[in-house]
This record gives structure tokens, C-alpha cells and sequence, in this order.
């Protein structure tokens, strides 16, 4: 299935149990106006209720992945008194909720710049991999404004509070690779590979035990809010619902029969 709906600011396909997303306003570095919201929000939808989509993939055309809200669209300018809320409210918020609240694991390739709102998007994601000649900022400070996208709370927890107090306030740029060096994203990758490699990597975890990984991502989203005890009870309950699972039980008999397991994704 290719771009069902037609859509004019992305690309959404899907192949093979992958849906990849793709921003695709290369002219205007895939900055978000309100139709690429809009957009994007349908398409998160479609994944949400499509049970043959097993992981999907985010990235971006041309030379950047996403520099967050487009300052010259229609949502920043006309009107006599812009108010960034509402644009938060409802477009950055529920995509960020969403990203985070979906089961299957989510893969971001990021092939360029990623500066505020777009690179908080990128650090939403699950397993991020990123371009050699990629760059990471928090640039809303040069503008007199607050990192918005989840991004207050995703870099302390990434990377520290001082260097995410730091990255906040100067608004520096950092490379692919000194991001992986810091755990911000998992791995930097030559330009010419990424897209080879953050397809091989979606391709493996489709054929991966689904609910296993589910409860894992719901575990590991828990554990910041739990304390040791919560946790160790969450993974008790967790470990129960996975060892009910068809998945389970075929990866059981694979191991003891000494061949490769075929997952079914219940």
C-alpha cells in the first residue's frame, strides 16, 4: 500500500507489517505547519488500528528530518496574537502521547538536522538512528521560548540534567555521533547506511515476539515513576501476561528444538 490518502506534506506506506512515515516538506527542512499535523495525526491513527503493522519507521526527505514548527505558516503569523498553546495543545502533545503510547516498537531514522519540536519528536521515539551528518538542538531558546515536545522532560532522562540544562539554555548544536556517545539516540550511522540499517533493524523487529515487546515498552516507561518494589511487581504481572502468549511458547519449543522460532505476533 502506497500514500492511501493521498497525503501532500507526508509520505505513509505500508510494506511487509512496517509502516513508514515519512515528513516530506523538504523544501521548509519538514517543519510542521497545521496540514502536516493534521496529516500526521491521521496516520498514526491508521497505525494505531492496523493489528498487521508490526513496527513502524519515521523519517524525513531531502536534507533535514524535522526543524520542528514551520515560524512563517499560518499558525504562527496570522493572527493579531499567536499562541503557541494551542498549536502545543493540539498538534505536539497528542503526537508525542501517541508516539509513546503505541504498542509496537517505533524506529526514527534521522537523515539531517533535527532542531526543537523536531528533534524532541525524533527522542519520542523507541530505538533512534541517525545520519553521520546529523545534528540535534534545542534551538527554542535562541527564539525566547520553552523546549516544548516532551522535550523538558525526555533529556533528563537521557541525558542528564546538566547537560540537558546546558543543551536547553545555550541551544547548542550537537553531532549524530556525540549524541550516541551521551545515550540520546542508540547509534550513528554512516549517511550512505542509515536507511539500509534502520531497515534491517525494522525488518528484524517485525518478525520479533509482539506482545513481549509491548510489555517491555510499557515496563520500561513505568520504571521512571515506580519505585524498585513497583517495578519488580510490574515486571512479575508483566512476565505473566507474556508467558501466556503463543509467542511465548513458540520461542519455548524453538529453543529446546535448536532452530530459529516463527512469531505470530500473539
Amino acid at each position: 500500500m502506497a500514500n492511501p490518502m493521498n497525503y501532500t506534506t507526508i509520505l505513509f506506506k505500508i510494506i511487509d507489517k512496517v509502516a513508514i512515515l515519512t515528513l516530506n516538506r523538504p523544501d521548509r527542512l519538514n517543519s510542521f505547519n497545521a496540514l502536516m499535523h493534521k496529516e500526521v495525526r491521521d496516520a498514526l491513527k491508521r497505525v494505531q488500528i492496523d493489528d498487521r503493522i508490526r513496527v513502524l519507521l519515521l523519517t524525513g526527505a531531502g536534507r533535514g528530518f524535522c526543524t520542528g514548527q514551520d515560524l512563517s505558516s499560518n499558525i504562527a503569523i496570522k493572527t493579531a496574537t499567536p499562541d503557541p498553546g494551542v498549536v502545543i495543545e493540539k498538534g505536539y502533545n497528542p503526537l508525542i502521547r501517541t508516539l509513546r503510547g503505541l504498542e509496537i516498537p517505533v524506529i526514527c531514522a534521522v537523515n539531517g538536522v533535527a532542531a526543537g519540536a523536531g528533534a524532541n519528536l525524533a527522542l519520542a521515539c523507541d530505538i533512534v538512528l541517525a545520519a553521520r551528518s546529523a545534528t540535534f538542538s534545542q534551538s527554542f531558546c535562541k527564539i525566547g521560548l520553552v523546549p516544548d515536545a516532551g522535550g523538558t522532560w525526555l533529556l533528563p532522562r537521557l541525558v542528564g540534567s546538566a547537560r540537558a540544562m546546558a543543551l536547553a539554555m545555550l541551544g547548542d548544536e550537537i553531532s549524530a555521533e556525540q549524541a550516541a556517545q551521551w545515550g540520546m539516540i542508540w547509534k550513528c550511522v554512516d549517511d550512505a547506511v542509515l536507511l539500509d540499517e534502520a531497515d534491517r533493524l525494522v525488518r528484524h523487529l517485525a518478525t520479533q515476539p509482539a506482545k513481549g515487546l509491548a510489555l517491555t515498552k510499557r515496563a520500561l516507561h513505568a520504571a521512571a515513576a515506580n519505585s524498585l518494589d513497583e517495578q519488580l511487581d510490574l515486571e512479575r504481572d508483566y512476565q505473566r501476561l507474556a508467558s501466556r502468549t503463543e509467542d511465548f511458547r513458540e520461542g519455548v519449543a524453538a529453543f529446546l528444538e535448536k532452530r530459529e522460532p516463527v512469531f505470530k505476533g500473539r
